[in-house]
């Protein structure tokens, strides 16, 4: 892949503040007309991107569908819908003392947003931001990871072919280029990662005062309660956890389970494995590998464990099987860092209370689930905090673009999807405007 020059990327800046400055991207028919045309690109690219995602990630077509271009579908018909309704001025209360005045908020365009997308979802999590800045009436910059390089190429293509670059275009590289766009100030720098790299897009937003949107990580603890349906809470987590080779910023990372049930639950999580992968998981079309071989290594390093199932490593096909590992303690190495594999540790619990002491004295992870009866649930929601949550279920509220998604503390701040990206491009302007001298009598 070829670095895009840092000369490149200050003709791009330029055009983009100029292109903005024509007023062209306010225009609602233009923003419209723009999300239409991103649709049309999508669905004529879908092929492309599907092969390089099995490429990239030995992502299967189904699940390509499912995680990457069906959501993005479903956000861009969202937006098209109502972005009319979302752009209006807003009336809102005046209070008496002002008054006859007339107060509103409008809603304009942020400017020229900078979007670094991570691998682990490469084409759909460098898109889903996009939709927001059109649908905002920003000029965007978008910044694939260059650790899925074929989904790059494939977007970089895409979007040369249906927007010109003085509106949206892509910028290829690693740090290197994320320093050299470091320099420009963006009015919005949206970044999908890790804590450790968020923190350093932070300050480089906080040297322009650039708005951030920040979407992490974190270590999303999942908790089976005593009275959980144990069959469905196996199958759910299960399923979570093999998502893209549990390379998912919102895949319950770690189990805390009632002991009472807990022989009986990673049982049903075992047969849940083979149930929808197969037996022979390392020939299966629909189980994805690790992203590359620094990754391996760093996984490779939790599996000295008590392994209760799986640990079967492939190093040169960059896979690793599904794996419980079972008696884990807080202190374990797999415990200090979001595990980002396939790799599920298991603790085990008395009381509830024990369990949310433990999560409350860590940091707030973007996704908490619970399985159990409603008023365990209700007391967890409560008592602990995290960007978002399921309940008998794992993953599906990033799929509702009605709901807000982001993270809390440590796991990101912001929030996008739905009419939340619209406002993550936009600036909510209060205006008063005077009506008095309709009341004046000559």
């Amino acid at each position: 892949m070829i670095e895009t020059s840092a000369s490149t990327i200050s003709e791009i800046y330029k055009g983009q503040k100029a292109f903005f400055a024509s007023q062209k991207t306010k225009s609602i028919a233009f923003r419209l007309q723009q999300l239409k045309t991103l649709k049309k690109a999508i669905l004529q690219y879908e092929d492309k991107v599907n092969e390089a995602l099995w490429q990239d990630l030995h992502k299967s077509k189904e699940e390509a569908f499912l995680t990457e271009t069906s959501l993005l579908i479903e956000e861009l018909n969202y937006h098209i819908k109502n972005l009319k309704n979302w752009a209006k001025p807003k009336k809102v209360g005046t209070p008496l003392q002002i008054k006859p005045s007339l107060s509103r908020i409008y809603f304009e365009p942020l400017g020229i947003g900078l979007i670094i997308a991570p691998w682990n979802y490469p084409f759909q999590l460098t898109i889903n931001p996009l939709i927001g800045a059109i649908s905002a009436g920003c000029c965007a910059v978008l910044k694939p990871s260059p650790d899925t390089p074929n989904v790059a190429r494939v977007i970089e293509e895409m979007i040369s072919e249906y927007f010109p670059s003085e509106y949206i275009a892509v910028v290829q590289g690693g740090k290197e280029a994320n320093q050299e766009l470091f320099k420009f100030p963006f009015d919005v720098m949206f970044f999908t990662g890790s804590p450790g790299v968020g923190k350093i897009v932070m300050k480089a937003a906080a040297e322009h005062l650039s708005r951030v949107v920040l979407e992490l990580g974190g270590k999303s603890p999942c908790i089976v309660d005593k009275k959980a349906n144990l069959k469905i809470a196996g199958k759910k987590i299960a399923w979570g956890k093999i998502i893209n080779a549990g390379q998912t910023c919102i895949a319950p990372d770690y189990l805390l389970v009632h002991k009472e049930v807990k022989n009986d639950l990673l049982a049903e999580i075992l047969k849940a494995f083979e149930e929808m992968l197969g037996e022979d998981i390392a020939n299966s079309n629909h189980y994805g590998r690790i992203v590359n071989p620094t990754a391996m290594n760093r996984l490779m390093k939790y599996l000295d464990g008590d392994i209760y199932y799986g640990g079967k490593v492939d190093l040169e096909e960059k896979y690793i099987a599904p794996t419980i590992l079972n008696n884990v303690q807080p202190e374990d190495e797999i415990m200090q860092e979001e595990i980002f594999g396939p790799i599920l540790p298991v603790m085990e619990f008395n009381e509830i209370d024990d369990a949310l002491s433990y999560i409350n004295r860590n940091e707030k992870p973007l996704a908490l689930y619970y399985f159990g009866k409603n008023n365990g649930a209700e007391k967890v929601l409560r008592e602990t905090s995290s960007g978002g949550a399921c309940i008998n279920d794992t993953l599906l509220h990033v799929a509702n673009h009605k709901l807000p998604f982001g993270g809390v503390g440590n796991s990101g701040m912001g929030k996008y999807h739905g009419i939340e990206s619209f406002l993550a491009f936009t600036h909510e302007r209060g205006v008063v405007t005077d009506h008095s001298q309709k009341l004046c009598v000559n």
